[in-house]
């Protein structure tokens, strides 16, 4: 890559790669050294527990039979297709292409975990008091972090001026 020239989309996957590689070895350490549900406080408000969880966000249609599987694992595989194609036509910020990157490495993350285990492993769960916050991965947090991203450049982008305007033109 030349130096002062945006990195070509391919070279995003990188990143993918990364929160997938990232991903599995978390969830494959953790599920070699804890036991299913015994909660281990690390903070007043962190505690790393092992749960498995065969719904989407929130176990939405954990108990479904099964079917749910494969219904998710479809939903990712679509979802990541449009996050390459939209990646591959993406022209703007690097920040919006990091955040696309970011959402695909989770769902692949969270998909391998699917078609692998039939359910995916997750392992941070934020409390307070009685409440808590459902268990997560760093898949999970990847998806949250490029969302929440994307939300953000779509609210409130950055002014850009228009091509050949001078600085301190209005586009």
């Amino acid at each position: 890559m030349r130096e002062g020239s945006a990195p070509r989309w391919w070279q995003w996957l990188w990143l993918s790669a990364a929160v997938v590689a990232l991903d599995l070895a978390s969830k494959a350490w953790l599920a070699h050294i804890l036991v299913p549900g015994e909660p281990h406080d690390l903070t007043p408000f962190l505690r790393i527990v092992l749960v498995y969880n065969t719904g989407a966000a929130f176990s939405f249609l954990a108990g479904a039979g099964g079917w749910q599987r494969w219904f998710f694992a479809a939903i990712a595989v679509l979802i990541s297709i449009v996050l390459v194609i939209v990646l591959r036509r993406h022209r703007g910020p690097a920040i919006v292409a990091a955040a696309l990157a970011l959402v695909l490495g989770g769902a692949l993350g969270n998909l391998w975990d699917r078609l692998t285990l039939g359910r995916v492993t997750d392992f941070v769960l934020l409390h307070a008091g009685d409440h808590s916050w459902p268990a997560f991965n760093v898949a999970d947090s990847a998806i949250t972090v490029g969302v929440a991203i994307l939300i953000w450049e779509s609210l409130w982008p950055k002014r850009r001026p228009a091509p050949g305007a001078l600085p301190g033109e209005d586009a």
